[in-house]
Order: C-alpha cells, then sequence, then structure tokens
C-alpha cells in the first residue's frame, strides 16, 4: 500500500502536469491555430445546467475522450491537456467527426479546477493513466494525493463519479489509499463505466501490466 507518511505531510501544491514539449507536425500545429479557438473551454460562458458536464484530466491524443464524447452527445466534455501534439489530435478529430459537445482547456488541471469550474459543476470527472512517478522520491509528484482529492469533491455533485484507471500497481495502491480517506467518495463495487482502451493503457498490456479502473461516487458528507 502508499506509504502514509508521505500522506501525512503538508501539500506541496502540484502541478496536474510536467511539461514535455513534442514534436508539433504541420497538421497538429494548424489544428491549433485554426481549432482551438473554436473549441477553446471559455470559464466566462454561463455554466449550462441542462446537461452533463464531464471533465477528462490529461487526454494524451483523446482517442478516449472522442469515443466516449460521440457515446454521449447530451453530455459536454471539457477536456484539460497541455501537451501541444495530442491537443492537436484531438482538435484535428473532433473538427473531422464534426464532434460539438467538446471543449479543450490547454492547462494546468487544478488552475481550470480552483478557478473556472464553479462547486459541484461537475457530474464526472475522469483521470486515465496518469504518470505514476515509480520512484519514491518522486511519490510527491503524483496527482492524486488528499487535497487533490478534497479539491475534486468540491467540483463534483453529490451523486457524480470520479472514474480513475492505471496500469501501475503501486500507484493504484496508492490511489486506493489516499481515496480511503476521503469520506465524499465511495467506491463503486463494480467498474460499470465503459472505457474505450487508450494508448498508455495498450502500451502497459504490452509491458504485461495489469490494468486496474476504480469508480467512485460522491456521496453527501453531513
Amino acid at each position: 500500500m502508499a506509504s502514509v507518511d508521505v500522506l501525512e505531510k503538508p501539500w506541496r501544491r502540484i502541478r496536474s502536469f510536467v511539461y514535455r514539449p513534442g514534436r508539433l507536425t504541420p497538421a497538429q500545429q494548424k489544428a491549433l491555430d485554426v481549432h482551438l479557438p473554436r473549441y477553446a473551454f471559455d470559464p466566462h460562458a454561463p455554466w449550462p445546467l441542462d446537461q452533463a458536464m464531464i471533465m477528462e484530466i490529461g487526454f494524451g491524443n483523446g482517442q478516449a475522450l472522442v469515443s466516449m464524447a460521440q457515446a454521449q452527445p447530451d453530455a459536454h466534455v471539457i477536456g484539460v491537456e497541455v501537451h501541444p501534439p495530442g491537443v492537436g489530435r484531438l482538435l484535428n478529430a473532433l473538427a473531422d467527426e464534426e464532434i460539438h459537445n467538446v471543449s479543450v482547456a490547454m492547462r494546468d488541471a487544478v488552475d481550470v479546477l480552483e478557478q473556472e469550474i464553479p462547486e459541484h459543476g461537475l457530474d464526472e470527472v475522469r483521470i486515465y493513466f496518469p504518470d505514476p512517478w515509480p520512484k519514491k522520491r518522486h511519490h510527491k509528484r503524483r496527482l492524486i494525493q488528499p487535497e487533490f482529492v478534497a479539491l475534486l469533491a468540491s467540483r463534483i455533485k453529490e451523486g457524480g463519479r470520479l472514474h480513475l484507471a492505471t496500469d501501475w500497481m503501486p500507484y493504484a495502491e496508492w490511489m486506493e489509499e489516499v481515496m480511503g480517506q476521503a469520506p465524499e467518495f465511495k467506491r463503486e463495487k463494480e467498474a460499470t463505466h465503459i472505457r474505450p482502451d487508450t494508448h498508455f493503457q495498450r502500451r502497459g498490456e504490452r509491458k504485461g501490466h495489469s490494468i486496474v479502473d476504480m469508480i467512485y461516487q460522491r456521496q453527501a458528507v453531513v
């Protein structure tokens, strides 16, 4: 299980990512120039009250996000990702498939949650295959930390869901321990949500890693 001494230390404010610049193809750069203004998440727009609001943090190349957005046309999906090549690929897919229920926030998810999402405004948050930071000295950089989970709890409405997935068993154990300390969330006995395969999942499976999905429901806390 996760080392509790790490969890008990004062929270060092984390970022939801580590910036690793990648090479942009001409098509990806064009997507950022042409399509990002169209799909950019606008925090100043009126918050929709008549449709489910879903956030995926760290969508990678966007394959899973596109598939799930198409499967839920009545929901709106906010994709949060900072790496330009992945954002470019997603934007091209959204434009090619004429998908209109997705917006993109190309900035740190912690900032987006703190500053741009209303309290209890989200029906679901999805975090698939975040960086596991396997070395012990790097565990403090892991996204799933008690304070971050508390932030998520403040943004997910009662009855909403938090869906976590990882292919790194020590991180799965860490997640389970952190979530076990959060009274706002109760784990569902079965991962009933359908989630398409992702690039990171397939890479983990090629390495022989087991895939763990954990779904938690936001509880009312008295």
